[in-house]
Formats: C-alpha cells, sequence, structure tokens
C-alpha cells in the first residue's frame, strides 16, 4: 500500500524555480571545468533502478542489479589511454577526482606505511585533506611561475629525507593554471637519488583524459613512470553526477585486497555501495565518442582557447596558457564579471577554462563585458573544483 502522496503547488513552484536557476547558471559559467553538453537520455530508464556497484568490479558477486560489465570496460579504456600493461591493471568508477586520489594514496601508504609524502603547493585543495585522513606525514614542494612543480626543490627536499619510502603527488592539470608536473624527470630523480621504494601517483583530474592527443605528449602515464591515474568523468566527458576513475596497477591492488563473503566479492574499493549509473553514463560517451571523439574534442577545445586569449590581447588583457592547456589565466576580474560568469579566482588571477560546450560567441560576449566594464578590487575566497 502506497501512503505517497502529490507535490502541493507551493513544491511545485519550487522545483520549476529550481529547474529554471539551474538552467540559467549552466549557460553562463566560464570558470569551472564541467562539460554540459551531454544528453544521456536514452538512459532514462535505467533511473528506474536501484543500481549499486557493490564491490570489486572484477569480481562476480550476489547482487545482480550492477552495471559491473559496462564499468570495466570504462576501466579498459582509459587503461589503455594511459599505457598501462595490459596484463596488469585495475581500477574502478569513484565519486570524483577526491576519492580517486584518496584511493591512490591509500594504496600508496598501504605498501609503504613509513614513506613521505610529497606534493606541489599548486595541487588541488583535496590532496591536503586525504594525506591528513590518511595521517601519513607530508612535505610541500614548491611550485614554479607557472604552476608545475620545482624539480630542484623537489631533489633537495627529497634528499633529506632519503631514509625513507617516497610518495609523490604529481598533478597532471593544476586547479588554477593547468600546469602539467613532468612524471618521468620525478621518476628520474627518484632514481637518481636510489630510492628504489617509491609511489608515484598522478592526479589527471581534467587533463588525463586528452593527455594522450597533446602534441607532443607531456609525460604523465604508466610507462612515464606512474603507478597510479585518476581523472574526473564530469570534466571533459560530461555527467549529470560528478564521479571520477582511478586505474592502478592490479599487481598493488592484490597486496590490499580482502575478500567479504556477504557480498561475495573482494573489498578493494574505498566506499562500499558504490553508484552504478556513473559507469553506465561513462560508458554511454565512450561508446559514442571514442578514441578519435575524444580527440576532435579537444582539439575544438585548444582552437576555443587560442581564440579567447587572442581576443583578450585586442584589448589589452595580458592573457596566457601554458603548453597544451585549453585553461586561459588573466589578471583578477572585477567583482560583476566574475559574478556573471562564475570565474574561479586566486590571489590576483582569474581563469577561464574552455570545455567543449564554451563556444566562441560566448568569448565574444566576455571579452565585451571586459572592454566595458570598470576595474573594481575586491576581496573573495574561493572554492576550487
Amino acid at each position: 500500500m502506497s501512503i505517497k502522496k502529490r507535490l502541493s503547488p507551493k513544491d511545485s513552484e519550487r522545483l520549476q524555480i529550481l529547474r529554471k536557476d539551474i538552467a540559467q547558471a549552466r549557460d553562463t559559467f566560464l570558470g569551472y571545468p564541467v562539460s554540459k553538453d551531454f544528453d544521456y537520455s536514452e538512459l532514462n530508464d535505467f533511473l528506474k533502478y536501484p543500481i549499486n556497484n557493490l564491490g570489486d568490479p572484477f569480481e562476480d558477486g550476489t547482487y545482480k542489479v550492477q552495471t559491473h560489465e559496462m564499468e570495466r570496460e570504462v576501466v579498459g579504456f582509459f587503461a589503455r589511454l594511459f599505457r598501462a600493461h595490459p596484463n596488469d591493471y585495475w581500477g574502478y568508477v569513484t565519486n570524483g577526482g577526491s576519492e580517486s586520489n584518496l584511493y591512490g594514496l591509500y594504496l600508496a601508504r598501504e605498501l609503504y606505511p613509513n614513506a613521505m609524502v610529497y606534493y606541489s603547493e599548486s595541487t588541488h585543495y583535496s590532496v591536503r585533506k586525504n594525506i591528513h585522513l590518511l595521517d601519513i606525514p607530508s612535505i610541500v614542494i614548491r611550485a614554479q611561475e607557472n604552476g608545475e612543480m620545482d624539480y630542484e626543490d623537489f631533489e633537495n627536499t627529497v634528499k633529506l629525507n632519503r631514509h625513507k619510502p617516497a610518495i609523490v603527488l604529481a598533478t597532471f592539470g593544476t586547479t588554477m593554471k593547468e600546469a602539467k608536473d613532468d612524471v618521468s624527470k620525478i621518476k628520474g630523480i627518484l632514481k637518481r637519488l636510489a630510492i628504489q621504494n617509491h609511489y608515484i601517483h598522478c592526479d589527471a583530474a581534467l587533463s588525463g583524459t586528452y593527455g594522450a592527443f597533446m602534441e607532443p605528449c607531456l609525460p604523465f602515464d604508466f610507462k612515464d613512470g606512474a603507478d597510479s591515474i585518476s581523472i574526473s568523468g564530469h570534466k571533459f566527458i560530461g555527467s549529470p553526477i560528478p564521479t571520477g576513475v582511478i586505474i592502478t596497477k592490479r599487481s598493488n591492488r592484490d597486496r590490499i585486497a580482502k575478500g567479504v563473503s556477504y557480498i561475495g566479492s573482494l573489498d578493494t574499493t574505498i566506499t562500499g555501495s558504490r553508484n552504478g549509473h556513473s559507469p553506465l553514463f561513462l560508458w554511454y560517451a565512450l561508446k559514442q565518442l571514442g578514441e578519435e571523439g575524444l580527440r576532435a574534442r579537444f582539439k575544438d577545445c585548444l582552437d576555443t582557447a587560442q581564440y579567447c586569449m587572442d581576443q583578450l590581447h585586442n584589448i589589452g588583457i595580458a592573457a596566457w596558457r601554458n603548453p597544451g592547456a585549453i585553461t586561459v589565466i588573466l589578471p583578477k576580474t572585477p567583482l560583476e564579471i566574475k559574478l556573471k560568469w562564475q570565474l574561479a579566482t586566486e590571489d590576483d588571477i582569474s581563469h577561464i577554462i574552455c570545455m567543449p560546450n564554451v563556444s566562441k560567441a560566448q568569448i565574444d560576449e566576455f571579452v565585451h563585458d571586459m572592454k566595458n566594464t570598470s576595474p573594481v578590487e575586491e576581496e573573495a575566497f574561493e572554492f576550487e573544483f
């Protein structure tokens, strides 16, 4: 017997207002790495089901309302893209980049319990939180002006702690400047210092999805020395639900896996119950795009980013971007501009991220606003994606 009742007219009106507000906000942001040009309407019927990807996606559990098969295909797609060994990779679809980073650090800590973590001052804020949660000692490394790790400072700092295993958090696409740490340089420094016990996790939340298509390619994947790589699914690909992917070496995962009889699977993920809809969304998108679609998507973003930078230069604004980046950095904008276009701001800079849904017409409107708005000094604290 159902006790459900219809929403009141007031509550129905609230939903309509919320839908309108969200649609308007979606159409006017340029400062956050979220793709909005997706259409998953073909999957609407799956919202009727309690899809729960319990346990390890590579193990057959007892709960069958799941999308493990699609999840394995998503993991396999990115494992190939990141040049993982075909017989030594594993991963799962997470709730987002923060969980993916947590898993990489968790695995590293379990392998090397007495290690020291090194990460750049440009690293995403979630990393500091994850290190605190895992209770691992850490040292912050200076960043270069472009946001990339200062390798000289890294080497000098590691020298002082050569008696400890090293866990390094590299970032392939920093939050504000989309700078990319060179994993091969990090690996080379560790080898030069004869630190055999080490682990490199690469946080590639935004840029990892198109890193393989950059020309020239910048070192970040498994062949370059990474032990695990994390990406966000809702950023470059797009999803109505925040999501991420963690890819690591199966041989490392096997060293921490534990069986759970209750679910008939292995306890290898951070959360127990996991969203089973997100792997379905990512699988659907990757089937439609493939590698060539992602490559073309990236090229369009690069073209838009170059157009944005050129138009800002035309009105005298000193905009710039890192090589292969779709993020355009400019001096901190007036508050009016920041609020209208939802721009992330840190210290004295703002940025525009030319995601696949950003059009040149939007760039033209933004440049027009910049040209016709008087500078206003303001102080504000920004949350970062």
